[in-house]
């Protein structure tokens, strides 16, 4: 009786120590993770990173796995970068590429950093418009230059 009261009390320990883990997990390794996935993509007009022109950051990497949700904000180089929502296309393409399929993923333009982020916003999040985009063959050959290296 004893040993199984010791046991029950290791497992209730393990179960909440995994618990704390799994949390840790998502809270500071797995955006780490997805901020390393998007930060090589390149730029579409320029011989640089998302990372080096400063597009992508850490802080904006934001993981809910209780509703299985992934949102991410970028800053175009310019309020009127007419590449922004190839961007935004480009880290969606590298993260349906690269994670399950549970995730919902949400890219949008940073608050305030474009001139017409309503409108990169709602293209960048319409299932429509992105299926109808990635079945355009010269821009898949875009997308898929930009996230070549990538990995």
């Amino acid at each position: 009786m004893k040993r199984a009261m010791i046991l029950l009390m290791i497992w209730r320990c393990l179960i909440s120590f995994s618990s704390v883990f799994l949390l840790f997990l998502f809270l500071f390794v797995f955006p780490s993770f997805l901020s390393h996935l998007i930060r090589k993509i390149n730029d579409p007009e320029h011989p640089l990173t998302l990372e080096q022109l400063k597009v992508t950051d850490l802080k904006n990497v934001h993981v809910d796995d209780a509703n299985n949700m992934i949102q991410i904000f970028f800053t175009p180089t310019i309020p009127h970068c007419s590449m922004a929502t190839l961007i935004g296309l480009c880290i969606r393409v590298k993260l349906i590429r690269s994670l399950p399929s549970r995730f919902k993923v949400d890219i949008k333009v940073a608050p305030g950093s474009h001139a017409s982020e309503d409108a990169v916003n709602k293209q960048l999040n319409d299932k429509e418009r992105i299926a109808a985009a990635l079945e355009n063959q010269q821009l898949l050959n875009v997308l898929n230059n930009c996230i070549a290296h990538t990995d």
